[in-house]
This record gives structure tokens, sequence and C-alpha cells, in this order.
């Protein structure tokens, strides 16, 4: 449990202490002899040692396999992985724990609603509908689709501040829209989207919506019954998680009408020479042995969020990243991308340097023990929207703190001395 100080009203977060979870910082110190700045939470987050215990004690003491045994030890491993999957299901306010399906990433959960669902479901002449702030994970496989299907792949355009226009997305709630599929966060410029408004309305004409929620699950508070969204993916390595592990949340009827993007061992009933038949849902679209280290540990940093608080995780990430941008607005020649109000923008704050290029940046911060992000970050439709081919990008979770972000902006002003800037 995270240690608090109380005051007259409320207990709060000593997130310096927080920090301690996290071997890998003193680790890092020792070994290197300089601090880790670790701003590139966005790309996976580092991992508490509660996390990688669960992970080690399953290996160590209580690892075995997964609905294929009828001796104690995977009777037990089976036990633990459903315990697990009602733990995700808890974190989201899934109706029903068999609304989660456990997938490899994000990546892969959408992959299994393109190839799953949207293929049945999609014509010619229909259209799938995404933003242009899209990671390529969220547009790739419906670019597929469509043209697998001879459908149209329409773009919701972004205003001024990297927002969602969606008065200028015509047709965006039309007759011939089968699916919306849009990121709950911008993994490049941190806008936070109206997802409760966007499904409101599309609801309201009969529209699925997908909603990629990697960015938003390690800080927001996810309520997949308040969204009210048809399908949501997430990756657990992006909230303190494992990697190699992932879920897709949708709604019963969504998930009856969806076909197993995988075939193979467990997630069959019958199989004969003749034809097959598919076992229950969530079995179905889980085909060959289950991940039982990555849930537990996905469980596990889903429990160890709850014990600190979204709420007060989602508060000191905002005032993280509004001391980050308030800082790089007063180095000169440095841009920064994407909405300027503090409530909007979610733990990412990408950014250029006049005349110098984000690798050049990112490699002398990394120098200094800072690590951010540089490049296109996968999404090059807002690159080009932007005007630029890459950006740095520095994104922030619980365990920053102010001397990561003066860290920041010393290596920027390092950055400039040395290009004469």
């Amino acid at each position: 449990m995270p240690k608090t100080t109380n005051t007259s009203n409320s207990s709060t977060i000593d997130f310096d202490e927080v920090k301690k979870d996290f071997s890998i910082f003193s680790t890092y110190q020792k070994d290197s002899q300089q601090p880790l700045h670790y701003l590139d939470s966005a790309a996976s987050g580092q991992k508490p040692d509660c996390v990688v215990n669960v992970i080690a004690n399953c290996y160590r003491k209580n690892y075995g396999p997964v609905h294929r045994g009828l001796y104690p030890l995977a009777e037990n491993a089976s036990e633990q992985y459903e315990v697990s999957r009602q733990t995700i299901a808890n974190f989201i306010n899934s109706p029903s724990h068999n609304n989660i399906v456990f997938t490899r990433s994000a990546t892969e959960a959408i992959n299994l609603v393109a190839s799953g669902w949207a293929k049945q479901q999609v014509h010619p002449g229909d259209e799938i509908w995404v933003s242009q702030m899209e990671h390529h994970s969220n547009f790739l496989p419906w670019q597929r689709v469509c043209q697998e299907r001879s459908a149209h792949l329409r773009v919701i355009p972004l205003d001024s501040f990297g927002r969602l226009d969606l008065a200028k997305a015509t047709g965006l709630f039309g007759e011939k829209t089968r699916l919306i599929a849009v990121t709950h966060v911008s993994n490049v410029l941190g806008v936070v989207n109206p997802i409760e408004k966007l499904v409101a309305l599309a609801d309201s004409h009969s529209i699925p919506v997908l909603v990629d929620a990697a960015q938003s699950i390690g800080h927001l508070t996810l309520d997949v019954q308040k969204l009210n969204c048809d399908f949501l993916v997430a990756s657990a390595h992006k909230m303190c998680g494992p990697t190699g592990v992932g879920l897709l949340y949708a709604k019963h009827d969504r998930l009856v009408e969806t076909e197993p993007l995988l075939l193979g061992g467990g997630m069959v009933d019958e199989v004969s020479i003749e034809g097959s038949s598919w076992a229950d849902i969530p079995a179905r679209f889980e085909a060959g042995s289950p991940n039982l280290v990555g849930v537990l540990g996905f469980a596990a940093a889903a429990t160890y969020l709850d014990d600190i608080g979204r709420e007060q995780i989602q508060d000191r990430v905002r005032v993280l990243t509004r001391l980050a941008a308030n800082a790089l607005a007063k180095i000169e020649g440095v841009i920064v991308y994407g909405e300027d109000s503090d409530d909007n923008r979610a733990g990412i704050i990408s950014f250029n340097i006049d005349g110098i290029h984000p690798h050049d940046v990112a490699q002398i911060a990394g120098e200094r023990g800072v690590a951010i992000r540089a490049g296109h970050h996968c999404c090059q439709p807002l690159m080009a929207y932007l005007g630029v081919s890459s950006t740095a990008r520095a994104s922030f979770s619980f365990y920053n703190n102010e001397d990561d972000i003066s860290a920041l902006v010393a290596a920027i002003h390092e950055t400039k001395k040395i290009f004469g800037s």
C-alpha cells in the first residue's frame, strides 16, 4: 500500500515514497552513477516490485497449465487466471468477467475486432471512421478491412489544437458508417477525447464504437458501462503491468457476433473431421496456452493502481504535465504541439527545438539520464497534420517528480548549447 500523509480533510499520497516501489530507479542510479529520469511512460510504464514479485512467485511456487490439468497445481493456476479476469473486469467496471478477453496486446485486440467482427459486418460501400490522431495500430487494421471489403476508410479531422473536429466530419453518423474507432488519449498530443459524447451520438444512430484506451488505462479512471462503448482495448505494459498481455472488452452481443482470430487448443468445444464448434465466450477467443504469469501481473498492476487511487494518479500526472508544459514554453525555440488546456492534456507533451532534429534531442538527453522518445510515434498521419516528420516526446507517470522536469529542461538547454541554438 502507498504511504499517505493525513490532513484535516483527506489523505494525500506521498509520491516520493511511492517511487520507492520501483526498484529500477535505485538500481539504475547505482549501476550508472546518475539518476534515471524516465519520461517515456507513454511507450511503456515501469513496473513496481509487487508486480515483479507476483510474476516471480508464480514461476517459483504456483506455476501450472491453465484449464489443462486436474491435479491441484493446475487447478490452482486455472483459478488464479480466472480470478485475475474478474480483477480486470472490476478495474474497468465491466458488467461481467465474461466480457473480458485476454490478448497479447491492445494491437492484437484491435486486430481481433477487425478480422473477427468487422469483416462480417462491413460490406462494399460501407464506411469505417478513425481520427487523424490514431496510432498505426488503430489505423492499419481498419485500412485493411476497408480494402478487402471494398469499403471506405474515413477520417475525423482535427482542429487547430489537435482536438477532434466532429462538426467537420461530414457523414460520421451517417447510414453508411459501420464502426467508429478512436483513441481515448492521443499518444502524441496527450489530448483527451470526449468519448462519452462521441459514443452517445453514435449510439443514437446505432453505430458501434471501439475505444483505444492504451494511453488512458494507466492514469484515468475507466468505466466501460459509463462510456457505453461497444469495444475497448488496452495493454498491461502501459499501466505498470508486464509486456505481452492486453485486453479486449466488448459487449456480450458484439462478442457473439465475433469470430475467433486464432484457432487452436483451448478455444474449441468439439473437433471432428467433419467440422468443429467453439467453446463458450470468452474462451473461444483465447487459443493456445494462456499467459498465466502475464495475466497475474496484469491483475497485480490493476490492484496496485487502485490501492494508490486513480483519481490521485490522474491529479498527479496533470500537475506534472502542467509544470512541464509551462517550463518548456519558457525556452526559446521550443515548439510544443497540441492542446493548451491543462484539463484536456493527459501526461504527454510532444515538442521540437527549432533547427535541431528530435533524434539528436533524445540522444543528448539520454546521455544525461533523461529518457524521452523521438520519432513519428507510429502516428504518421498525425505528423502530416502537424507538418513535421517527427517530434520529441516527454510522457509522465505518477512516479515522476519535479526533478525529472528540471532534468528535461537542463537537457534541452544543453542540446541548444551543443548545436549553437
